[in-house]
């Protein structure tokens, strides 16, 4: 691919994120991201915070990198994993204090840790919040998932997660690791009935 092509990381790996309602297995390849964790309730101050961090990092790097004349590329939509301390699925209830998650959004292979320290040193010269100091690069591989397109709100999200169980367990398998949210809606333009979140399990034979 030459330089004066756009890279859409989201559009040439299709394959791991196309979804539709109806679960399906699919597997999902080593990947690079950019990466914030934190915990506490979605919507929290500390939430917002690190999105906010994790997104200025991400298009730091990519301006300082289109004007310096290297590759340029589409900054791909957030994702987030969320898990509990020990090894409990069970989200529904447990106070929303109590969830962790780490935010990611992929970035391209040639993404290197001094271009993230750049964009950090930066930001807080902007006078950015301290948290783009938390930004990370990270690989991450998930390996065989279960994947389904939730439509509706995020709290009705436990009915998709159902049928994707139910759908791993007909397989012969069952979750292990991180539930994973991709978010494909703006909740900011976007009505809560009609947001589309692509949900994501590791599974693994019983």
């Amino acid at each position: 691919m030459s330089q004066t092509e756009k890279i859409d990381l989201f559009k040439s790996n299709k394959d791991q994120y196309a979804a539709t309602q109806k679960p399906q297995i699919v597997e999902i390849k080593p990947a690079k991201y950019l990466t914030i964790i934190g915990r506490g309730a979605p919507g929290s101050d500390e939430f917002s915070a690190k999105i906010g961090a994790l997104y200025g990092s991400a298009y730091t790097i990519k301006m300082t990198r289109k004007f310096a004349g290297m590759q340029d590329y589409t900054v791909c939509k957030l994702e987030c994993q969320y898990w509990l301390d020990g090894d409990s699925f069970d989200f529904g209830n447990t106070p929303q204090e109590k969830w962790n998650w780490k935010f990611l959004i992929r970035t391209p292979d040639f993404v290197e840790d001094n271009d993230l320290n750049t964009a950090a040193e930066k930001l807080i010269a902007k006078g950015k919040p301290q948290e783009v100091k938390q930004v990370k690069l990270e690989s991450i591989s998930e390996g065989l998932c279960a994947q389904a397109l939730h439509v509706g709100p995020y709290d009705k999200e436990e009915e998709t997660l159902t049928k994707m169980m139910d759908f791993a367990s007909e397989q012969g398998m069952e979750f292990h690791g991180m539930h994973h949210e991709i978010y494909i809606s703006d909740p900011c333009r976007v009505a809560p009935e009609k947001l589309k979140t692509i949900l994501r399990m590791p599974v693994k034979k019983k």
